[in-house]
């Protein structure tokens, strides 16, 4: 199962957080946002289809997240968690940790937003239109 969202860079794009990263639907980013990595998004997590949502509530299930930008792609993978809400109208963060709220869309990630590849985080940062997708993968 998968979800996709559409959504652009920014100037103020850095990709600097260590435990973080995040899509947002906001219109604007400011330096201080250093786990954004696109604004602008079309859809945010209260958005997904119920069925995608159940099947990331397992905490056995991989979710991965892919961001495509200007012929640049790279992938991290998490974890999902019962307690994933996905009721945030604004923002879809990934986290390292075991923190949960309405935002997030996985735990246990790879990495944050200072793990994407540079010239991705470059791209975004010029502003390229970007596809977030987001598939998950439950254990037979």
């Amino acid at each position: 199962m998968e979800e996709i969202i559409h959504a652009r860079g920014h100037e103020n794009v850095r990709a600097e957080h260590a435990s973080t990263f995040e899509v947002t639907t906001d219109d604007y980013l400011t330096p201080a946002g250093d786990c954004i990595l696109a604004i602008e998004a079309d859809r945010s997590p209260a958005d997904f289809d119920p069925a995608f949502v159940e099947a990331c509530r397992d905490a056995d299930a991989t979710i991965t997240v892919t961001l495509e930008a200007d012929g640049h792609r790279d992938s991290v993978e998490g974890r999902g968690d019962p307690a994933l809400e996905f009721t945030s109208e604004r923002s879809a963060v990934g986290r390292t940790s075991e923190y949960v709220d309405e935002r997030t869309i996985l735990l246990g990630a790879e990495f944050a937003a200072d793990g994407f590849d540079r010239t991705l985080v470059e791209a975004l940062a010029d502003g390229a239109d970007v596809t977030v997708t987001l598939t998950v993968e439950n254990s037979p």
